[in-house]
């Protein structure tokens, strides 16, 4: 299983998502063009200390990201088609994630294979998209019986 960040804007958000993915042993895409410089310093000053622990790979584009991805695209929408908890997930599916301010294009939208809402309260517009990615993350790896073996503590 990935998750995959469509021109994310907020190097904060994309560091929340780099720890936690590399906390529950997931990998990330990152489709290009991003909304602030990616590198070293723009990783310290967001605090993603765990960045060195995640798996990251960077496309330059939608079509590259494509043509590299293998399994099935899990978009999380606010124009979603099912449910969270109604929908059904797949180990190796692509949980994609829209940029902050635009989501994603209606060619991204169209080209997933499943579209997935988290329910909210009605008059709420939206969660952060980095604690979407945790709660579509998790009901993701529930359902697969895939989170990370518990550590002895």
């Amino acid at each position: 299983m990935r998750i995959a960040l469509f021109q994310p804007d907020i190097a904060g958000n994309v560091g929340t998502i780099l720890r936690t993915a590399a906390c529950l042993g997931l990998s990330v895409d990152l489709i290009e063009p991003m909304g602030f410089p990616f590198g070293a310093r723009a990783l310290a000053r967001s605090g993603m200390d765990y960045a060195a622990a995640a798996e990251v790979r960077r496309h330059a584009d939608w079509a590259a990201f494509l043509s590299a991805s293998v399994g099935r695209i899990v978009l999380a929408t606010t124009r979603g088609a099912i449910p969270l908890p109604a929908a059904r997930f797949e180990p190796d599916d692509i949980l994609l994630f829209g940029s902050e301010g635009a989501g994603v294009p209606a060619e991204v939208h169209d080209r997933a294979d499943l579209r997935v809402f988290i329910p909210m309260r009605p008059g709420m517009r939206s969660l952060n998209v980095a604690v979407s990615t945790g709660i579509v993350a998790a009901e993701a790896l529930r359902q697969t019986g895939s989170w990370p073996a518990l550590a002895m503590r």
